[in-house]
């Protein structure tokens, strides 16, 4: 039996990780400033409470554990953070990710170590081609720049760590994607129809354009399947994960009227008034820091992932539509 440290394992995230790799028969052990409840009492699940940046805990537990797996969602924005990542919690994602990689990389034992990070790390294109993984990277807002630092950061203690034939001694993947929902989380899809500006429900149009979103099923999906099956250093790499297909305006509110409540709703008209309002929220502070918010520059240009690398590992099942 393999056994997996999953280091924000209570988050809303963390926790569906864990269940998934529990029901595949490995032995998880979650780490979370926080205790949860969603997996306790779990036959071969153990939780050990440390804060992200309590670099002795995190000592111990590699010493008292021979884990095979890592699995970092810890300093993640739907399991630790609040709507507004500040500059203080960018600096406990760097100490958290210094000694994090330290102790997996230096492991006897380790074989693999995955990191949580986002799709907003990529300089979004001007058309609608979907982003692939080689495209260029510029960060737009302060979660960005922590996941982006989190990965340079990794890359820069793996390079150090060969075997006596050149080849790198953990299996490194990175997990770009989208901004997650399930059935009972929401907040992801609401704020894609909430103006910043004044907390409105609108659409434009018919709600014909869409955003790019990942169910949670589908993100550990993939991971259970990267984990029982990438077995050399070819699945070594950076991996989009989402929804196969973009979620429409029109998708999300249909979504909430069914399931949840949603009040009124503001119809507005494409065009003259979409190009009045465009870049209206680019200065604005908190908005650059608010991983949600919603950028309508950017709104009419349904820019998706290209997940075909990591379609090749699992199906994408999951939409809003059927998502549990």
């Amino acid at each position: 039996m393999e056994k997996v440290l999953v280091t924000g394992g209570c988050g809303l995230i963390g926790q569906h990780i864990c269940s998934g790799l529990l029901k595949k028969g490995y032995e998880v052990v979650a780490v979370d400033k926080e205790p949860g409840i969603y997996n306790e009492g779990k036959y071969n699940y153990s939780f050990i409470q440390a804060d992200p940046s309590d670099k002795n805990t995190y000592a111990e537990i590699f010493d008292n554990h021979k884990f095979d797996i890592v699995v970092h969602a810890a300093c993640t924005v739907d399991n630790d953070f609040g709507p507004i990542v500040t500059d203080k919690e960018i600096n406990v994602s760097k100490q958290c990710d210094k000694f994090i990689y330290r102790y997996a990389m230096t492991s006897e034992t380790l074989k693999k170590f995955i990191l949580l990070s986002t799709d907003q790390v990529y300089e979004f294109p001007k058309t609608r081609e979907p982003i692939r993984e080689e495209d260029e990277l510029k960060p737009h807002t302060n979660y960005a720049e922590l996941k982006f630092a989190s990965e340079k950061a990794m890359f820069s203690e793996m390079i150090h760590h060969k075997d006596e034939d050149g080849e790198y001694k953990v299996m490194c993947c990175i997990i770009r994607y989208s901004p997650v929902y399930t059935y009972d989380f929401t907040d992801n899809l609401v704020a894609k129809i909430t103006d910043p500006k004044d907390g409105a429900k609108f659409v434009y149009g018919k709600g014909q354009y869409g955003f790019q979103l990942c169910c949670v099923h589908n993100l550990v999906d993939f991971i259970l399947c990267y984990v029982k099956n990438a077995d050399d250093q070819t699945y070594a790499g950076v991996y989009n994960v989402s929804d196969k297909l973009l979620t429409s305006a029109a998708d999300i509110i249909a979504f909430m009227r069914r399931h949840h409540s949603l009040g009124a709703v503001i119809q507005r008209s494409p065009g003259g008034a979409m190009s009045k309002i465009k870049g209206l929220f680019v200065t604005n502070k908190d908005e650059k820091m608010n991983y949600r918010y919603l950028d309508l520059s950017k709104l009419e240009n349904n820019n998706m992932l290209d997940n075909t690398k990591a379609a090749k590992l699992t199906t994408f099942r999951w939409d809003i539509n059927n998502t549990k």
